[in-house]
């Protein structure tokens, strides 16, 4: 007779996991070293008592927030290239809601995120129960059943014997290259506590090894025989190229063939960005040597990317272009009508690149013309300065906006000059993290790194709250490197509260707040589709007029971190921004840098288009010119 382990769920649930292993290439490494908690009544007996009382290996985090925890540890896993997790547990109600949102970001961006969830009794016999809420038409509803539209693997444990294949089935989902997201448990208060006789070989140590299989023959065949038949290919990296650890091969690829190639959010800082082959960003948040090359290209080779409409620039960047695609998902895969080959994304470069043997594409000087002109609107965009001449490029309603701000904030910097002061002073192997606003398409077009996973941004979901906890997530897995957030003032406003986590753990993590009073990206979109500036901006309300015609509000977000323990400064000129950023530098507290950018100071697109929702019935000139354009521009897209 085998052994068994009479134990509680609880304990169970934390024995098992802390004997997960994860194999890649002959590297083995432990796959939950953490757990970050919010204790409630939901989840502190059950799984927290076997957290807090029992023996095991698992560091155990107190989270602030239960969003920016679970966003903490997405931005972890993301960091460890998918390799490590951070549990996530969370009460019943509002504590589960919260982790809802974190649930999309990871589930969009094929990030692993295991969440357990307390839920009501699966008695039912104090029904009903603190922070329940009750269906008349089906009892078993519940809170947690929202997570139902957010992950990729959903569960309710009602009787303890069904912990086990629930945790195997999280850890098939958890681990699948191509399906991979978030997994959600939930886990009646009742129930975490019931005992069971468990198999003592369901606790063993499990390795969990991660294949790297070769897209079949026949796929290859037919991609490379698509890419032969090119005489200006051009490859984007997406975020299967960093996950396979796959940057090196796909730059052979390139040299050895002659293919320029431009990089998706995902895909930035797989490859070094001084490769002359390295275009930069692509699509309607990419830049003009991207674009222009992308726009040209008679063959798009897509690795590892899922095509959204920023990648693809609404389907109308490359509408014309034979598409072939190599990604371990299939789903993927197939978008755009393109030629499929499903497999690892290292195995697949290597195996095509032998298939195309003696091709070149018929590029000469192109490519270096291409990012020659990027170079030189670098230089511009990096040495604006604000003042009496300054004309913001980007047109708005409120012409007096950067004179208003200015006079507010007593000055103020443009947001492009700032970004390239940052990347002067920062070190070269510094991560940087962010998600949401106008910053992402800033540095998707401006950021450069030749060091490997310093880039660090969620924009499959672009979730306002990602960017300080995901800075924290991402210094817990590299310590040793300095982690910055790029993160605007309306997202540090909507979630910052992970900044006295990192304060707890002794954690340094570096804050960089673009304060321009505003969301400056949906206030730009709202002004050039022809609507009138309306809750868009940081301002005071005057009497019973719209918001936009009050003064800027004027947040000392400085004296915010300090009061939780950070070093902090508040900088409004090139000077003041040096000075900080070397500053802060020398410090062993996490620090805050408040950089006042003025409106309307950021980048704007380059050959590119996004698709929005243009009303029929525009009520100024501005927005029939928006309507006549979408137009336009559905005629030359790709339908499907």
């Amino acid at each position: 007779m085998s052994r068994t382990e009479r134990i509680s769920v609880g304990e169970a649930i934390v024995k098992f996991l802390d004997n997960q292993y994860v194999e890649l290439d002959g590297r083995q490494t432990k796959f939950v070293e953490g757990f970050f908690t919010i204790f409630g009544h939901g989840c502190v007996l059950g799984v927290g008592e076997a957290l807090s009382m029992t023996r095991h290996g698992i560091k155990v985090y107190q989270g602030k927030n239960e969003q920016g925890m679970a966003q903490v540890a997405t931005a972890f896993a993301k960091q460890s290239n998918r390799r490590r997790i951070i549990p996530c547990i969370s009460s019943i109600g509002p504590g589960a809601a919260n982790m809802v949102t974190a649930a999309g970001t990871a589930t969009a961006n094929n990030i692993p995120l295991l969440l357990f969830m307390g839920d009501t009794f699966a008695t039912r016999q104090p029904d009903p129960v603190l922070q329940q809420i009750e269906h008349e038409y089906d009892p078993t509803v519940t809170t947690n059943d929202a997570f139902r539209a957010v992950t990729r693997y959903f569960d309710r444990i009602t009787r303890p014997e069904m912990i086990m294949t629930a945790l195997v089935n999280a850890m098939r989902v958890l681990l699948d290259p191509g399906r991979t997201g978030a997994v959600a448990i939930a886990l009646p208060q009742d129930v975490q506590g019931e005992c069971y006789d468990y198999p003592s070989d369901f606790f063993r140590k499990r390795v969990h090894r991660i294949a790297r299989p070769t897209p079949a023959a026949e796929q290859l065949e037919e991609v490379a025989a698509a890419i032969r038949g090119a005489k200006k290919p051009m490859l984007i990296v997406g975020g299967g190229v960093k996950y396979s650890e796959a940057g090196e091969e796909v730059a052979k690829f390139c040299e050895k063939f002659n293919i320029p190639f431009g990089e998706t959010q995902a895909g930035k800082s797989a490859i070094p960005s001084s490769h002359p082959l390295n275009l930069g960003g692509v699509g309607a948040t990419g830049n003009s040597a991207a674009n222009s090359i992308a726009s040209k290209a008679d063959v798009i080779i897509a690795v590892g990317t899922r095509f959204t409409d920023f990648t693809t620039a609404s389907k109308s960047l490359f509408a014309k272009a034979q598409v072939v695609t190599l990604n371990a998902s299939d789903f993927h895969a197939g978008k755009l009508d393109a030629i499929k080959a499903v497999g690892d994304a290292k195995a697949g470069m290597i195996a095509l690149g032998k298939l195309l043997d003696g091709y070149k594409s018929t590029y000469t000087g192109e490519i270096a013309t291409a990012k020659a002109g990027w170079e030189k609107e670098m230089k511009r965009l990096t040495s604006i300065e604000i003042g009496d001449k300054y004309k913001p490029e980007i047109d708005s309603h409120t012409p007096d906006a950067v004179d208003a701000y200015i006079k507010a904030h007593g000055g103020a910097m443009a947001q492009t000059t700032a970004i390239g002061i940052i990347r002067e002073e920062i070190p070269a192997d510094a991560i940087v993290v962010g998600s949401s606003g106008s910053l992402p398409g800033d540095l998707q077009r401006m950021w450069t790194t030749d060091c490997v996973d310093s880039y660090n941004m969620e924009y499959g979901y672009s979730c306002m709250g990602y960017e300080i906890a995901g800075t924290l997530g991402a210094k817990i897995a590299n310590p040793d490197r300095e982690v910055y957030a790029m993160v605007g003032d309306g997202s540090y406003l909507m979630l910052h509260t992970e900044m006295v986590t990192a304060v707890q753990e002794g954690l340094k993590m570096n804050v960089l707040v673009f304060d321009n009073a505003s969301f400056g990206c949906i206030n730009n979109l709202q002004m050039e589709q022809g609507v009138d500036s309306l809750c868009t901006e940081l301002r005071y309300r005057k009497g019973n007029k719209p918001i936009r015609e009050g003064r800027f509000m004027n947040i000392d977000f400085a004296m915010n971190a300090r009061s939780y323990g950070f070093v902090a400064y508040t900088v409004k000129t090139a000077e003041e921004l040096r000075a900080a950023l070397r500053d802060s530098l020398k410090q062993t507290a996490p620090t805050l840098i408040d950089i006042k950018v003025a409106p309307k100071s950021m980048t704007h697109g380059y050959d590119s288009w996004w698709h929005v929702g243009v009303t029929d019935n525009p009520h100024s000139e501005k927005g029939e010119k928006a309507r006549e354009n979408r137009r336009k521009m559905l005629e030359k897209a790709r339908k499907y």
